[in-house]
């Protein structure tokens, strides 16, 4: 039984074991970032503490607040918090385990293979890390995704007597997340929208990885975020409760703009050859040092992964009993809301388990063959709007684009996202795409079915967003139009060549360009399944044509990744032509033609590399058969890769240099993509 001890000495008993669980994790495992967590304890523990509405024991209540550590460097703070507070394990299925997320074991193996406590905090991998950090700025841009779906829920779901949706956000930064590009971006967002449930907490320690901060910043930080319209609150010391007590309550007290309290702190707190140095930053502390740090907090010198008697207790009695009351008392009211409004409490079931409404797909549309057909951006915004009205939480937006895009939700009540007009589908994220899309994450790890969108040649400022999307393995929707040098006259500076194979390149991302409007259609099918996979859906300015499904192969298809979408008598095809997106009517017009000159050819459209690739070898096999070298792939961007199916036998048709700025017309006969060169590129893989 441990033993009752004064309040002042559990505060400070239990800021010291967060500072020496991380010292000694850091220091076992020989890697790590002791400075933060010994400089942040007191922070991370009165808002842990005191402050947040947080039920360690079902970390996955959806009014829970969220905290999130940008600064992800600084991840053993967060594990020691996980592990003092309790929090419970939950599976993929959400089921809450009885057994801790982060238990002592796992943080003697900090940083080792496998371990539910790797270098940065990965939300797929340790239940009670809200997203996935570690890239300065990415934490902070997705809080404000996080913070936004608070607000749309709260519009959308909250009724007279049953406020469920509250929930706010904490985020913590450093100097790194403040010089990002990124965290500017969705600091300038956040505060534009109000958004007066986000609170970042600046961890000023004036220190930086290469050294003092002041070698690379020296801005007023606190006047910037005043232009941002932020509500900018100054702690001077971070090891003083009371003060930072005092600032969190400012910012629940604030509701009409987001909250940066600046926290001024001292890296390495405690170590007398370390403190407020970048030597604290990225490295053990050293044995003879961490001796004398622990002397300096009173602690036993050689003790190691020490929780002193009491410390588990006062978490258990103090957040765990404060978060557990809250929590049972959300549950009862959602009882009697769900009595009240069944309707209502489905959706919000099926948002938190990933299902879909029934009938989500109703009313999609199908699309009649047309020679001239349309760009597959437009028969997307007519799929979009079709599939929005069926599913209450799909919602998103575009870079200042949206009517380039045709992502605007049209549909009466679709509605805008703007400041204090939270129930609104259609965001306006400016133009912002890497806060954009580390938005999207924010909210896609909060539930709701987020999409972006821009031109394609711009996902390069949004990749660090979309590889950890990935990581994460979260159903983030990335939408880009404008797909290629199709686009003609705005010329190489817009016209994407290399963009394609770096998506395709990216573990767990699912690249899909359609063919024609009902492949479109076929697109958002799967895209709508996803539920550990975000996508990217790649789509054309230009129309093309919509072919007729009874002479050609069912769109369906496209789920598989690839299908043999028009084929030579009896199956036996001589040459195989692979095209994507706008590509597949030049394979299909040089499949007509060889046809007419008695050349046995086979059309593969191959929308998705990676669902293709997901396929049984048979079903491959089926499609690209080994026999078949004769094979020619058609794409207007680089060939990078395309030699996995053409093969050492076959040609490539595609971009090897930048574009250029012509009538479509023009650019595409400079470059090559004409039926004629496809027929050409087939004889003589057939050495005719």
């Amino acid at each position: 039984m441990s033993q009752a001890q004064p309040q002042k000495d559990l505060d400070q008993l239990s800021i010291d074991t967060i500072r020496t669980l991380s010292i000694d994790a850091v220091q076992k495992a020989n890697s790590g970032h002791p400075g933060a967590p010994m400089g942040l304890a007191a922070v991370a523990y009165t808002l842990w503490q005191r402050i947040l509405k947080y039920d360690p024991a079902n970390p996955l209540w959806p009014n829970r607040d969220r905290f999130v550590l940008s600064a992800g460097h600084a991840s053993m703070l967060l594990y020691s918090i996980l592990h003092l507070v309790g929090v419970k394990d939950a599976d993929e299925n959400d089921k809450i385990l009885d057994k801790p997320a982060v238990s002592m074991d796992e943080i003697k193996r900090f940083r080792q293979l496998d371990s539910k406590t790797p270098g940065h905090p990965e939300s797929h991998f340790t239940t009670g890390v809200e997203t996935t950090t570690g890239p300065l700025g990415q934490g902070a841009a997705n809080s404000v995704g996080i913070a936004i779906v608070s607000k749309f829920l709260g519009a959308k779901y909250n009724r007279p007597g049953f406020d469920l949706f509250n929930f706010n956000v904490y985020a913590i930064c450093g100097d790194g997340d403040m010089m990002e590009g990124v965290c500017c971006e969705a600091a300038s967002l956040a505060g534009h929208l109000k958004l007066s449930n986000l609170c970042w907490i600046y961890d000023n320690n004036s220190v930086t990885l290469d050294g003092p901060a002041k070698w690379s910043l020296d801005e007023d930080v606190m006047t910037r975020f005043l232009g941002y319209k932020w509500n900018v609150l100054r702690v001077p010391d971070a090891n003083s409760i009371p003060m930072l007590e005092n600032a969190y309550h400012s910012f629940l007290r604030t509701d009409d703009k987001p909250t940066l309290i600046v926290v001024d702190s001292h890296i390495g707190y405690g170590s007398p050859h370390k403190q407020d140095s970048s030597d604290s930053h990225g490295e053990p502390l050293g044995e003879e040092e961490v001796k004398l740090v622990k002397k300096f907090y009173g602690w036993p010198e050689d003790a190691k992964f020490l929780v002193p008697d009491g410390v588990y207790d006062h978490f258990k009695n103090g957040i765990g009993k404060r978060g557990g009351e809250a929590h049972s008392a959300w549950v009862a009211k959602y009882g009697d809301y769900k009595k009240q409004f069944p309707e209502l409490a489905d959706q919000l079931e099926k948002i938190q388990k990933w299902q879909l409404p029934n009938g989500w797909d109703k009313d999609l549309p199908t699309f009649p063959a047309d020679a001239k057909g349309m760009a597959s951006r437009d028969s997307s915004g007519k799929v979009l709007n079709a599939l929005a009205k069926n599913i209450p939480w799909l919602i998103g937006g575009s870079a200042d684009l949206a009517h380039s895009n045709k992502t605007n939700l049209t549909f009466e009540g679709a509605g805008d996202f703007f400041p204090g007009e939270y129930g609104g589908r259609n965001l306006h994220f400016g133009v912002r795409e890497h806060a954009m899309g580390a938005a999207v994450n924010g909210m896609s790890v909060s539930r709701l079915r987020a999409y972006s969108a821009t031109f394609f040649n711009f996902s390069d400022y949004m990749r660090p967003a979309m590889r950890l999307a990935a990581l994460m393995e979260t159903p983030s929707i990335f939408i880009f139009t404008h797909d290629s040098i199709g686009l003609g006259e705005d010329g190489p500076t817009h016209q994407p060549i290399e963009q394609m194979a770096a998506l395709r390149a990216m573990p767990n991302m699912i690249v899909l360009r359609p063919g024609d409007a009902n492949e479109v259609v076929e697109a958002y099918r799967v895209i709508m399944g996803l539920r550990h996979q975000p996508v990217s859906l790649v789509l054309t300015r230009q129309p093309m044509p919509t072919y007729d499904r009874t002479k050609y192969a069912p769109a369906s298809g496209v789920a598989k990744g690839a299908y043999v979408f028009a084929d030579a008598e009896g199956g036996k095809p001589d040459v195989i032509l692979m095209g994507t997106g706008s590509e597949l009517h030049l394979c299909v017009e040089a499949y007509e033609q060889l046809k007419s000159e008695g050349i046995k050819a086979r059309v593969v459209s191959m929308p998705s590399w990676e669902l293709f690739e997901a396929q049984d070898a048979a079903y491959r096999e089926s499609v690209l058969p080994a026999g078949v070298t004769a094979r020619v792939s058609v794409e207007m961007a680089t060939t990078f890769g395309w030699e996995r199916y053409v093969g050492p036998k076959g040609e490539m048709i595609g971009m090897h240099r930048f574009g250029a700025s012509a009538p479509i017309k023009d650019v595409l006969k400079k470059f090559g993509f004409l039926t004629e060169n496809v027929v050409a590129a087939a004889k003589k893989v057939l050495g005719k």
